[in-house]
Protein backbone atom coordinates (compact mmCIF):
# COMPACT_ATOMS: atom_id res chain seq x y z
CA UNK A 1 0.00 0.00 0.00
CA UNK A 2 2.14 3.41 -1.09
CA UNK A 3 1.41 6.46 0.94
CA UNK A 4 -0.40 9.57 0.10
CA UNK A 5 1.39 12.05 -2.23
CA UNK A 6 2.76 15.12 -0.27
CA UNK A 7 0.69 17.38 -1.06
CA UNK A 8 1.89 20.65 -3.38
CA UNK A 9 1.28 23.58 -1.68
CA UNK A 10 1.40 27.11 -2.92
CA UNK A 11 3.50 29.60 -0.35
CA UNK A 12 1.51 30.72 2.68
CA UNK A 13 0.97 34.10 2.76
CA UNK A 14 -0.95 34.40 6.25
CA UNK A 15 -0.70 32.48 9.49
CA UNK A 16 -4.20 30.87 8.51
CA UNK A 17 -3.62 29.68 5.40
CA UNK A 18 -0.20 27.82 7.28
CA UNK A 19 -2.14 26.18 9.94
CA UNK A 20 -4.47 24.68 7.35
CA UNK A 21 -1.59 23.13 5.10
CA UNK A 22 -0.13 21.77 8.82
CA UNK A 23 -3.43 20.43 9.98
CA UNK A 24 -3.38 18.75 6.51
CA UNK A 25 -0.17 17.31 6.76
CA UNK A 26 -1.52 16.17 10.39
CA UNK A 27 -4.47 13.90 9.01
CA UNK A 28 -1.36 12.04 6.27
CA UNK A 29 0.50 11.47 9.27
CA UNK A 30 -2.41 10.03 11.58
CA UNK A 31 -3.43 7.56 8.54
CA UNK A 32 0.03 6.35 7.41
CA UNK A 33 0.73 5.92 11.59
CA UNK A 34 -2.41 3.90 11.55
CA UNK A 35 -1.57 1.50 8.58
CA UNK A 36 1.28 1.79 10.19
CA UNK A 37 0.41 -0.02 13.13
CA UNK A 38 -1.75 -2.36 11.25
CA UNK A 39 1.72 -3.48 9.88
CA UNK A 40 2.75 -4.03 13.01
CA UNK A 41 0.31 -6.09 14.63
CA UNK A 42 0.63 -8.66 11.84
CA UNK A 43 4.88 -8.47 12.97
CA UNK A 44 3.82 -8.93 16.37
CA UNK A 45 0.94 -12.03 15.35
CA UNK A 46 4.02 -13.46 13.00
CA UNK A 47 6.90 -13.28 15.65
CA UNK A 48 4.44 -14.86 18.62
CA UNK A 49 3.75 -18.17 15.81
CA UNK A 50 7.61 -18.54 14.98
CA UNK A 51 8.58 -18.10 18.98
CA UNK A 52 10.93 -14.88 18.06
CA UNK A 53 11.63 -12.24 20.53
CA UNK A 54 9.20 -8.91 20.72
CA UNK A 55 11.76 -6.50 21.36
CA UNK A 56 14.87 -6.42 18.84
CA UNK A 57 17.16 -4.20 19.87
CA UNK A 58 19.04 -4.94 16.30
CA UNK A 59 16.19 -4.10 14.61
CA UNK A 60 15.36 -0.66 15.94
CA UNK A 61 18.90 0.82 15.97
CA UNK A 62 19.16 -0.25 12.03
CA UNK A 63 15.86 1.80 11.85
CA UNK A 64 16.92 4.96 13.65
CA UNK A 65 20.35 4.72 11.95
CA UNK A 66 18.67 4.76 8.72
CA UNK A 67 16.13 7.30 9.07
CA UNK A 68 18.94 9.57 10.60
CA UNK A 69 20.71 8.93 6.87
CA UNK A 70 17.65 9.52 5.37
CA UNK A 71 16.67 12.32 7.02
CA UNK A 72 17.53 15.99 4.65
CA UNK A 73 15.37 18.26 6.28
CA UNK A 74 15.29 20.67 9.65
CA UNK A 75 14.85 18.04 12.91
CA UNK A 76 17.75 17.73 13.69
CA UNK A 77 18.64 13.31 15.08
CA UNK A 78 17.90 14.16 18.61
CA UNK A 79 14.36 14.73 17.16
CA UNK A 80 14.28 12.00 15.16
CA UNK A 81 15.32 9.81 17.67
CA UNK A 82 12.79 11.50 20.21
CA UNK A 83 9.96 10.97 17.84
CA UNK A 84 10.33 7.42 16.72
CA UNK A 85 10.81 6.48 20.07
CA UNK A 86 7.36 6.98 20.97
CA UNK A 87 6.34 5.45 17.66
CA UNK A 88 8.35 2.39 18.65
CA UNK A 89 6.78 2.10 21.83
CA UNK A 90 3.16 1.78 20.47
CA UNK A 91 4.54 -0.42 18.03
CA UNK A 92 5.74 -2.50 21.02
CA UNK A 93 2.86 -2.26 22.61
CA UNK A 94 0.87 -3.36 19.44
CA UNK A 95 2.83 -6.52 19.07
CA UNK A 96 2.74 -7.82 22.86
CA UNK A 97 2.06 -6.41 26.64
CA UNK A 98 5.33 -5.56 27.62
CA UNK A 99 6.19 -4.57 31.05
CA UNK A 100 9.58 -3.28 31.63
CA UNK A 101 11.31 -3.81 35.75
CA UNK A 102 13.59 -1.24 36.28
CA UNK A 103 15.22 -0.03 40.20
CA UNK A 104 12.71 2.22 41.42
CA UNK A 105 10.74 3.80 42.76
CA UNK A 106 9.12 6.06 39.90
CA UNK A 107 11.08 8.98 38.55
CA UNK A 108 14.59 7.46 39.63
CA UNK A 109 17.10 8.07 36.93
CA UNK A 110 16.85 4.84 36.02
CA UNK A 111 13.17 4.93 35.49
CA UNK A 112 13.73 7.90 33.09
CA UNK A 113 16.50 5.80 31.14
CA UNK A 114 14.21 2.83 31.01
CA UNK A 115 11.55 5.91 29.49
CA UNK A 116 14.15 7.21 27.15
CA UNK A 117 14.77 3.10 25.52
CA UNK A 118 11.44 1.67 25.33
CA UNK A 119 8.71 4.82 25.37
CA UNK A 120 5.81 5.96 27.16
CA UNK A 121 3.63 2.96 25.99
CA UNK A 122 4.44 0.26 27.52
CA UNK A 123 4.03 -0.87 31.41
CA UNK A 124 6.53 -0.37 33.59
CA UNK A 125 7.28 -1.84 37.23
CA UNK A 126 9.65 -0.24 39.69
CA UNK A 127 11.63 -2.50 41.81
CA UNK A 128 13.16 -1.74 45.41
CA UNK A 129 16.14 -3.23 44.84
CA UNK A 130 18.78 -4.15 41.74
CA UNK A 131 18.26 -8.53 42.65
CA UNK A 132 14.52 -8.12 42.31
CA UNK A 133 15.38 -6.64 38.50
CA UNK A 134 16.96 -9.30 38.02
CA UNK A 135 14.50 -11.82 39.26
CA UNK A 136 11.48 -9.84 37.90
CA UNK A 137 13.05 -10.74 34.39
CA UNK A 138 14.05 -14.22 35.35
CA UNK A 139 10.90 -15.66 36.40
CA UNK A 140 9.08 -13.95 33.19
CA UNK A 141 6.90 -11.51 35.51
CA UNK A 142 8.90 -8.63 33.46
CA UNK A 143 9.55 -8.34 29.74
CA UNK A 144 12.98 -6.51 30.07
CA UNK A 145 14.76 -5.32 33.04
CA UNK A 146 16.73 -1.80 33.06
CA UNK A 147 19.73 -1.63 35.81
CA UNK A 148 22.36 0.65 35.96
CA UNK A 149 25.86 -0.62 35.46
CA UNK A 150 28.52 2.61 35.28
CA UNK A 151 28.92 6.33 35.78
CA UNK A 152 31.04 8.40 34.11
CA UNK A 153 32.50 10.49 37.15
CA UNK A 154 31.53 7.57 40.15
CA UNK A 155 32.91 4.39 37.86
CA UNK A 156 31.27 1.41 38.40
CA UNK A 157 27.89 0.52 40.20
CA UNK A 158 29.21 -2.79 41.99
CA UNK A 159 25.47 -4.01 42.67
CA UNK A 160 25.03 -4.90 39.29
CA UNK A 161 28.27 -6.34 38.31
CA UNK A 162 28.15 -8.85 41.03
CA UNK A 163 24.49 -10.21 39.60
CA UNK A 164 25.76 -11.09 36.85
CA UNK A 165 27.70 -13.66 37.87
CA UNK A 166 25.21 -16.38 38.88
CA UNK A 167 22.46 -14.65 36.14
CA UNK A 168 21.13 -16.24 33.30
CA UNK A 169 19.64 -13.35 31.36
CA UNK A 170 21.46 -11.86 28.78
CA UNK A 171 22.53 -7.86 28.02
CA UNK A 172 20.46 -6.79 24.84
CA UNK A 173 20.96 -3.28 25.03
CA UNK A 174 22.44 -0.12 26.53
CA UNK A 175 21.12 3.20 27.34
CA UNK A 176 23.18 6.39 27.93
CA UNK A 177 21.96 9.11 30.07
CA UNK A 178 23.38 12.45 30.73
CA UNK A 179 22.74 12.84 34.59
CA UNK A 180 22.24 17.05 35.76
CA UNK A 181 21.12 16.78 38.93
CA UNK A 182 19.76 19.98 41.26
CA UNK A 183 19.31 21.35 44.34
CA UNK A 184 15.08 20.96 45.41
CA UNK A 185 13.44 21.80 48.22
CA UNK A 186 10.43 23.81 49.76
CA UNK A 187 12.22 26.02 51.49
CA UNK A 188 14.52 29.01 50.89
CA UNK A 189 18.35 28.19 50.56
CA UNK A 190 19.50 29.67 53.55
CA UNK A 191 17.14 27.66 55.95
CA UNK A 192 19.06 24.37 54.35
CA UNK A 193 20.39 22.22 56.80
CA UNK A 194 20.30 18.88 55.40
CA UNK A 195 20.99 17.22 52.37
CA UNK A 196 19.58 14.13 51.23
CA UNK A 197 20.12 12.12 47.97
CA UNK A 198 21.69 8.68 47.01
CA UNK A 199 24.99 7.83 47.29
CA UNK A 200 25.56 7.84 43.56
CA UNK A 201 24.54 11.56 43.70
CA UNK A 202 26.81 12.73 46.30
CA UNK A 203 30.09 11.64 44.87
CA UNK A 204 28.46 13.78 41.26
CA UNK A 205 28.27 16.38 43.52
CA UNK A 206 31.04 16.61 45.62
CA UNK A 207 33.07 19.88 44.72
CA UNK A 208 29.52 21.54 43.99
CA UNK A 209 28.67 20.48 48.25
CA UNK A 210 31.82 21.43 49.44
CA UNK A 211 31.94 24.73 47.85
CA UNK A 212 27.91 25.86 49.15
CA UNK A 213 27.27 23.42 52.09
CA UNK A 214 30.22 22.90 53.84
CA UNK A 215 28.26 22.77 57.42
CA UNK A 216 25.16 20.54 56.17
CA UNK A 217 24.79 16.84 57.39
CA UNK A 218 24.54 14.88 54.37
CA UNK A 219 21.93 12.21 54.25
CA UNK A 220 22.41 9.29 51.95
CA UNK A 221 19.03 7.69 50.84
CA UNK A 222 17.73 4.22 48.68
CA UNK A 223 17.00 6.81 45.63
CA UNK A 224 16.83 10.47 44.45
CA UNK A 225 12.97 10.19 44.80
CA UNK A 226 13.31 9.22 47.97
CA UNK A 227 15.72 12.08 48.60
CA UNK A 228 12.50 14.78 47.34
CA UNK A 229 9.85 12.64 49.28
CA UNK A 230 11.93 13.34 52.70
CA UNK A 231 12.81 17.13 51.46
CA UNK A 232 8.81 17.84 51.45
CA UNK A 233 8.16 16.06 54.23
CA UNK A 234 11.10 17.26 56.26
CA UNK A 235 11.25 20.86 55.04
CA UNK A 236 10.04 22.65 58.30
CA UNK A 237 13.29 21.11 59.59
CA UNK A 238 15.79 22.26 57.03
CA UNK A 239 15.71 19.28 54.76
CA UNK A 240 17.12 19.47 50.77
CA UNK A 241 17.18 17.12 48.28
CA UNK A 242 19.77 16.63 45.13
CA UNK A 243 18.61 15.07 42.35
CA UNK A 244 16.65 15.03 38.67
CA UNK A 245 14.16 17.64 37.61
CA UNK A 246 11.30 14.63 37.21
CA UNK A 247 11.98 13.97 41.31
CA UNK A 248 11.50 17.54 41.75
CA UNK A 249 8.16 18.10 39.63
CA UNK A 250 6.67 14.59 41.54
CA UNK A 251 7.00 16.20 45.08
CA UNK A 252 6.44 19.89 44.05
CA UNK A 253 9.85 21.15 44.82
CA UNK A 254 11.12 24.59 43.73
CA UNK A 255 14.57 23.38 41.85
CA UNK A 256 16.31 26.40 43.84
CA UNK A 257 19.70 25.24 41.31
CA UNK A 258 20.69 23.39 37.98
CA UNK A 259 23.51 21.59 36.78
CA UNK A 260 25.27 20.94 40.36
CA UNK A 261 27.05 18.08 39.17
CA UNK A 262 31.09 18.70 39.03
CA UNK A 263 31.26 17.39 35.49
CA UNK A 264 29.14 18.97 32.41
CA UNK A 265 29.96 15.80 30.84
CA UNK A 266 27.89 13.30 33.90
CA UNK A 267 26.30 10.29 32.32
CA UNK A 268 25.39 7.03 33.11
CA UNK A 269 25.31 4.12 31.34
CA UNK A 270 22.34 1.52 31.80
CA UNK A 271 21.89 -2.08 30.54
CA UNK A 272 18.39 -3.90 29.43
CA UNK A 273 18.21 -7.32 30.42
CA UNK A 274 16.16 -10.16 28.56
CA UNK A 275 16.02 -13.77 28.02
CA UNK A 276 17.56 -13.98 25.21
CA UNK A 277 20.32 -12.76 23.03
CA UNK A 278 20.82 -10.30 20.40
CA UNK A 279 21.96 -10.50 16.77
CA UNK A 280 24.72 -8.79 14.96
CA UNK A 281 24.26 -4.97 13.83
CA UNK A 282 27.76 -4.98 12.32
CA UNK A 283 28.35 -1.62 15.10
CA UNK A 284 28.38 -3.61 18.68
CA UNK A 285 29.67 -4.04 22.23
CA UNK A 286 30.14 -7.44 23.95
CA UNK A 287 30.34 -7.82 28.01
CA UNK A 288 32.08 -10.77 29.14
CA UNK A 289 33.64 -11.97 32.73
CA UNK A 290 36.25 -13.84 33.63
CA UNK A 291 38.16 -15.60 36.55
CA UNK A 292 41.93 -16.35 36.32
CA UNK A 293 43.96 -19.55 38.01
CA UNK A 294 46.09 -18.54 40.54
CA UNK A 295 48.97 -18.70 39.19
CA UNK A 296 52.22 -16.11 37.95
CA UNK A 297 50.98 -14.65 34.72
CA UNK A 298 47.34 -15.60 34.02
CA UNK A 299 45.91 -12.04 33.55
CA UNK A 300 49.11 -11.26 31.28
CA UNK A 301 48.05 -14.11 28.95
CA UNK A 302 44.53 -14.05 29.45
CA UNK A 303 44.16 -10.31 28.01
CA UNK A 304 46.73 -11.28 25.32
CA UNK A 305 44.01 -13.49 23.74
CA UNK A 306 42.50 -9.85 23.27
CA UNK A 307 45.81 -8.67 21.51
CA UNK A 308 46.36 -11.64 19.13
CA UNK A 309 43.23 -10.92 17.59
CA UNK A 310 43.28 -7.48 17.80
CA UNK A 311 40.19 -6.58 19.95
CA UNK A 312 40.03 -3.13 21.25
CA UNK A 313 38.99 -2.98 25.28
CA UNK A 314 37.25 -0.65 26.43
CA UNK A 315 36.47 -1.47 29.63
CA UNK A 316 38.15 -3.59 33.01
CA UNK A 317 36.62 -3.94 36.20
CA UNK A 318 37.44 -6.70 39.31
CA UNK A 319 35.54 -7.60 41.82
CA UNK A 320 35.77 -10.13 44.80
CA UNK A 321 34.38 -13.28 43.92
CA UNK A 322 32.62 -13.25 46.96
CA UNK A 323 33.77 -17.61 46.65
CA UNK A 324 37.17 -17.80 48.30
CA UNK A 325 38.99 -14.63 49.76
CA UNK A 326 40.83 -12.60 47.57
CA UNK A 327 39.70 -14.42 44.55
CA UNK A 328 38.66 -11.77 41.93
CA UNK A 329 36.38 -11.96 38.85
CA UNK A 330 37.31 -9.18 35.90
CA UNK A 331 34.86 -7.70 33.55
CA UNK A 332 35.24 -6.88 30.12
CA UNK A 333 33.39 -4.30 27.56
CA UNK A 334 35.00 -5.21 24.01
CA UNK A 335 34.53 -4.13 20.33
CA UNK A 336 32.65 -6.05 18.32
CA UNK A 337 30.29 -9.26 18.68
CA UNK A 338 30.29 -12.54 19.81
CA UNK A 339 29.64 -14.15 16.28
CA UNK A 340 32.04 -11.86 14.60
CA UNK A 341 35.29 -14.34 13.72
CA UNK A 342 38.05 -12.98 15.44
CA UNK A 343 36.08 -12.53 18.72
CA UNK A 344 35.10 -15.43 19.20
CA UNK A 345 38.73 -16.51 18.15
CA UNK A 346 39.69 -14.50 21.19
CA UNK A 347 37.45 -15.83 23.87
CA UNK A 348 38.34 -19.43 22.78
CA UNK A 349 41.63 -18.07 23.65
CA UNK A 350 40.66 -16.65 26.54
CA UNK A 351 39.39 -19.95 27.94
CA UNK A 352 42.78 -21.44 27.78
CA UNK A 353 43.98 -19.47 30.38
CA UNK A 354 40.66 -18.86 32.89
CA UNK A 355 39.36 -21.30 35.16
CA UNK A 356 35.83 -19.12 34.16
CA UNK A 357 34.67 -17.39 30.81
CA UNK A 358 30.81 -16.11 31.28
CA UNK A 359 29.54 -14.40 27.94
CA UNK A 360 26.74 -11.42 29.15
CA UNK A 361 25.80 -10.40 25.72
CA UNK A 362 26.67 -8.87 22.67
CA UNK A 363 24.62 -5.53 21.95
CA UNK A 364 24.21 -2.37 19.70
CA UNK A 365 27.22 -0.46 20.84
CA UNK A 366 24.36 2.63 20.11
CA UNK A 367 25.87 6.53 21.78
CA UNK A 368 22.39 7.94 22.28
Amino acid sequence: MNPPPTPNFPTAVNLDEIRNQIDTLDRDLLDILSRRADLVHEVGVVKKRDGLQIYAPEREEALLRRLIEMNQGRLPEKSIRAIYREVMSAALALEDDLTIAYLGPEGTWTHQAAIKKFGHSVNYSAQPNFSDVFDQVARRAASYGVVPIENSTEGAVSHTLDLFVDSPLHICAQILLRIENGLMASIPREQIKTLYSHPQVFGQCRAWILRNFPEADLVEVSSTTKAAQIARDQAAHGAAALGGPLAAEMYGLTLLEESIQDRATNTTRFLVIGEKPCPPTGKDRTSILFAIHDRPGSLVKALQAFDQFHINLSKIESRPSKRKDWEYIFYVDLAGHCDDPKVAEALEELGKHCSLVKLLGSYPDAGE
